[in-house]
């Protein structure tokens, strides 16, 4: 679908034909699509996040996993490898004391018993021969009874019932237990048939060590595998949002009138299907707005052309009018009482016409943009009141301006302006209508506004938006009037050029009001006006 010989940019979008720096619009254009480059957009972001926490909590679930599966593990394995080692320190050792041992005895076995592969401490309880119970550390008494939880020195006095099932009336238990911050391993048995009660402590700080290694290494390969996430989440951000990031800025060009814009089509999956309608539809609407510049080019021509070859049979039929409404005036009385109405119908029907062709060459002027403004320094009081006196309406206006109030503005269009929002205010609202002046600060310069109210019914509600369109009459029963419906258009326009605007509203008291804003000085708007390569093609202005 792309043009191949058409340059296509780093985006993916084609170049529309003399758009490339071509004005403010290209330029605002190019300020958008950097500012969008600059920022993530809520699309981007939100992939981010879910890979992210897709990410992290894959990475933590697995990291939490596999901890407590090794930490089970180690301790499991070294409490074990302790126990067996103790249960065979008491059957070798502690089970060859005496019933009634000395203290003597119990330390040296104590310490027999600690010298095993395991290295753990070892505590033996027993009872003299005068009942009194005595105790053999390994550690110099650093291991006491204190050191044993209740509840594990309660389950291993506890004498079991021997029975099939359980063939020993002592068992050996353990506890873990924590000191500070040091984890201990703390175990206990009963020699069988009155032997000495062993426990046994093991530190389990080494292979806490062990496990808090193994947190951190979990931990930084949890951090690692959320930028990776990150970084894999903006690489799959970038793949997808790129195409419609070029899609928006065909979009936007296409909405800015560059209806040559084409997106570049690689791969066959649904972004590309989705440029490719995107082309179709700019083909399209290319094609569609040709045609339509095309039709609207060509009835723009036929009414100027038109307008131009009427000017001319109408200026002698405007003669003889003339001479038949002097014969009509004459006091002779010349012409015939029976054909006097036809005659004043033609004279009345050619002044009709006269206007209705000025006003269409007018329009096709500001079609063609060859509409200029020759600017002069006017009282804006002074023109306001020539325009009411030319057409005879001093008794029906009454104007509010001051005298002084110095203007730059075309007098001749100004004139046009005022001539068609008076006059309709006099056809159908009816007099008195009043034209107030007033001048007041604007956005960028001092601003001309000029309200003219009447004291008519109003402008019905559904009426308001159109009472500009060009040929647009309010009563469609009866399309036929004195007016040709292109007054308050051209008047718009007049005031377009000037840079200003016209607006139509019911006053609360009853009444239109038609509001004029001009800027004070319309010098500002000439330069561009006769800017070379500037100058549309038109009918002269006459």
């Amino acid at each position: 679908m792309t043009d191949a010989h058409v340059p296509v940019n780093d985006d993916g979008v084609t170049v529309p034909r003399g758009g490339a720096g071509a004005g403010e619009r290209g330029w605002t254009a190019a300020r958008r699509t950097v500012l969008s480059r600059l920022r993530f957009t809520s699309l981007r972001l939100r992939l981010v996040v879910v890979f992210g926490l897709v990410a992290l909590t894959a990475a933590v679930s697995a990291s939490a996993i596999a901890y407590w599966l090794n930490r089970e593990a180690v301790l499991t394995r070294t409490q074990d490898a302790v126990l067996r080692d103790f249960q065979q320190e008491m059957q070798n050792r502690a089970s060859t004391l005496p019933p009634h041992p000395t203290r003597d005895q119990l330390q040296r076995t104590a310490r027999q018993m600690a010298s095993s592969s395991q290295r753990f401490s070892v505590l033996l309880v027993a009872q003299d021969e005068n009942g009194r119970t005595i105790t053999g550390n390994s550690d110099l008494d650093t291991f006491t009874l204190e050191d044993v939880p209740k509840s594990l020195r309660k389950a291993v006095a506890k004498k079991q019932a021997v029975n099939s099932n359980n063939k020993s009336a002592y068992h050996l238990y353990w506890q873990r237990v924590v000191d500070g911050d040091r984890p201990y391993l703390v175990g206990g048995a009963k020699v069988i048939d009155g032997g000495p009660t062993g426990y046994m402590l093991k530190s389990l700080e080494p292979e806490a060590k062990d496990l808090n290694s193994l947190a951190w290494s979990l931990g930084i390969a949890t951090a690692l595998a959320l930028v990776g996430s990150a970084l894999l989440a903006q690489a799959a951000a970038t793949t997808v949002l790129k195409p419609v990031h070029r899609l928006g800025i065909a979009a936007r060009r296409l909405g800015e009138g560059k209806l040559d814009t084409r997106l570049r089509v690689s791969g066959t999956d649904e972004l590309a299907d989705l440029s490719r309608t995107f082309n179709d539809a700019a083909q399209s609407l290319e094609k569609q707005v040709a045609d339509m510049s095309a039709r609207d080019e060509a009835s723009r021509r036929f009414v100027a052309d038109m307008s131009h070859e009427l000017r001319t049979p109408l200026t002698a039929i405007t003669a003889v009018t003339e001479i038949l409404e002097e014969e009509l005036d004459a006091e002779t009385g010349s012409v015939d009482p029976m054909i006097e109405p036809a005659v004043r119908l033609v004279v009345s029907e050619t002044r009709r016409l006269n206007d209705l062709v000025e006003n269409l060459m007018e329009v096709t002027r500001f079609d063609a943009g060859t509409a200029r403004l020759v600017l002069d320094d006017v009282d804006i009081a002074d023109q306001i009141t020539a325009c009411i006196d030319a057409r005879a309406w001093l008794d029906a206006v009454e104007l509010d301006a001051d005298r002084g109030v110095i203007v730059r503005l075309d007098p001749r269009r100004l004139d046009v302006i005022l001539a068609n929002l008076i006059g309709n205010a006099l056809k159908h609202g009816g007099s008195p209508v009043r034209v107030s002046v007033r001048t007041e600060p604007g956005v960028e310069a001092e601003e001309l506004l000029i309200e003219v109210q009447d004291h008519g019914p109003g402008i019905p509600e559904d009426v308001l938006p159109h009472v500009f369109d060009r040929f647009y009459k309010a009563s469609a029963s009866r399309p036929r009037s004195e007016g040709s419906g292109l007054g308050l258009s051209i008047a718009l326009e007049n005031a377009h050029i000037h840079g200003g605007e016209i607006t139509a509203a019911n006053s609360p008291k009853g009444g239109a009001v038609f509001t004029l804003r001009l800027p004070r000085d319309a010098s500002p708007l000439i330069e561009p006006q006769n800017t070379p390569g500037n100058t549309p093609e038109g009918p002269p202005e006459q």
